[in-house]
């Protein structure tokens, strides 16, 4: 029995566009601390996992690119047919890792999140394992919020888990992305953490909530797990097919009524817009950030700025974010940031694929 680390990386980032596309997407991005995402996540699950037991899940068109940065054996790399959301990500490395270890606890982490405390993330993964291994329930960690965000969703605190297992609650419900009003009234109201997205579980209770819950996702794995010599490439994207796009919120957490989370309170961002990065960074009034490139002036500062080849001046302007990917000039208030994913389908429409 381990304790397994799955990292998915097959999101794209479509928030971090024009600097995150297809052929490199967020994961790939050196935003923060001089290296990649998807380094310092693979570095964070090293800590915890048992030897040999971090696996990646993700695209055909990333997996060589995994593979070379993270140094993983082809094996540990699981690439996906088609892209079907979490859900079927999760029920399909849940299969494959019960097959070798049926009573395997997995770590299932976002390959984009900061963490800057790796010490005691571990510490607090451990402490969920112990309790998804003992319970076989599913555990979430909920961070306490530090500000009424309303890029995240949220949990709402039940009842203490037990004597059994200090610090874990039950999960009353989740809830979807907030407006500022009622963000605001979670951090008064109190009982209330940001779903960080990360879920320690068996990889057999897994299997059994998406039998309940995602039967749908369950039966589209069912011939897999019922003839392991069936689990070709063929087999695998008849899968693929048959199964429907769902989050794991969605499919699972939402519906199950054997969730509950460990709440933790060190530093944790999902880097998930330009203006999270900025607040990551410490943009603010009259501080600046370049990530990438020459600025050569502003005036004003509070900017993000990612350069290319050109130096960039800046005047009389604030609160934006400059990304200049040589190919593609984006500038936007940092406010409006997480919208520049409608860009990115309207380029999709247009045929414009080449940009994204």
């Amino acid at each position: 029995m381990a304790l397994h680390a799955v990292i998915l990386a097959g999101g794209a980032g479509e928030r971090f566009w024009p600097a995150s596309r297809n052929k490199r997407p967020k994961p790939f991005l050196e935003v923060v601390d001089g290296q990649s995402l998807l380094e310092s996540t693979h570095r964070r699950a090293k800590r915890f996992a048992s030897p040999g037991c971090v696996w990646v899940v993700c695209g055909r068109n990333h997996a060589a690119a995994i593979r070379r940065e993270t140094g993983l054996p082809a094996n540990r790399v699981l690439v996906e047919p088609l892209r079907r959301n979490t859900a079927m990500a999760m029920a399909w490395v849940a299969q494959h890792i019960a097959a070798q270890d049926p009573e395997g606890i997995l770590t299932v982490l976002p390959s984009d999140h900061r963490i800057p405390d790796a010490r005691a993330f571990a510490a607090a993964i451990r402490k969920a394992a112990r309790a998804a291994r003992s319970a076989r329930c599913i555990v979430t960690l909920g961070v306490k919020p530090t500000r009424p965000d309303t890029g995240y969703g949220y949990i709402q605190v039940g009842p203490p888990a037990g004597r059994s297992h200090p610090g874990l609650r039950q999960v009353k419900r989740f809830v979807e992305k907030p407006d500022a009003a009622k963000a605001r009234s979670y951090l008064r109201r109190g009982g209330f953490l940001w779903n960080a997205g990360i879920f320690v579980l068996g990889a057999r209770t897994l299997l059994h909530e998406l039998e309940a819950c995602a039967p749908e996702v369950h039966r589209a794995l069912a011939p897999m797990a019922r003839n392991p010599r069936a689990r070709s490439g063929a087999a695998l994207l008849k899968a693929y097919r048959k199964a429907p796009s769902l989050p794991i919120d969605t499919a699972v957490m939402e519906r199950s009524k054997n969730v509950w989370t460990l709440p933790v309170a060190f530093h944790w961002s999902d880097v998930g817009t330009w203006l999270s990065l900025a607040e990551e960074l410490g943009v603010a009034p009259g501080e600046s950030r370049v990530l990438h490139g020459e600025l050569l002036s502003d005036d004003r500062g509070g900017n993000l700025v990612w350069g290319a080849d050109r130096p960039i001046a800046l005047l009389g302007v604030e609160g934006l974010a400059v990304i200049d990917t040589g190919d593609v000039l984006l500038v936007t208030n940092l406010d409006r940031s997480p919208d520049v994913r409608g860009i990115v389908a309207d380029l999709k429409k247009k045929g414009r694929r080449e940009l994204t």
